[in-house]
């Protein structure tokens, strides 16, 4: 069933790159500039105190922590109701 759009399901250049087209951009770079530069900069940072620097590498080193978020269960109940019902309570 059609809705409407114009061939129905976006276009060609949509979507993640492929795996062959992510290679050939980090070869790219590494011609451009040795990936070790980067990494001697980043410890220097880090070396100087950059909080940020060494918040970055522990996370592609070692994973973020696992982050949770609290929801107050109670505003979303009175949320719900006050739709349903169309009117404050």
């Amino acid at each position: 069933m059609e809705d409407g759009r114009k061939n129905n399901g976006g276009h060609k250049t949509a979507g993640r790159k492929s795996k062959a087209e992510e290679f050939k951009l980090i070869e790219k770079l590494d011609k451009a500039k040795d990936p070790t530069y980067a990494i001697t900069k980043m410890f220097e940072h880090i070396e100087n105190g950059s909080e940020k620097m060494l918040e970055l590498y522990m996370g592609y080193r070692f994973g973020k922590p696992k982050q949770m978020v609290e929801a107050d269960l109670n505003a979303n109940v009175k949320q719900i109701n006050m739709i349903n019902l169309g009117g404050d309570e």
